[in-house]
């Protein structure tokens, strides 16, 4: 899945260990949203939903 740069970025701050579990919540997420891309407003609902 497609994430633009200012997500990645987000990502970037979350620990290297749990990035790629990360990676994976935040994207299952987005599909279940119908998102096409990773966008900082999804990746803020993902952080909100996961903590």
């Amino acid at each position: 899945m497609e994430w633009t740069a200012e997500a990645e970025a987000r990502l970037k701050e979350i620990p290297f260990f749990v990035r790629p579990a990360a990676r994976k919540k935040i994207e299952k997420l987005a599909q279940e949203m119908g998102a096409a891309q990773i966008t900082v407003e999804v990746y803020e609902q993902a952080k909100q939903k996961f903590g």
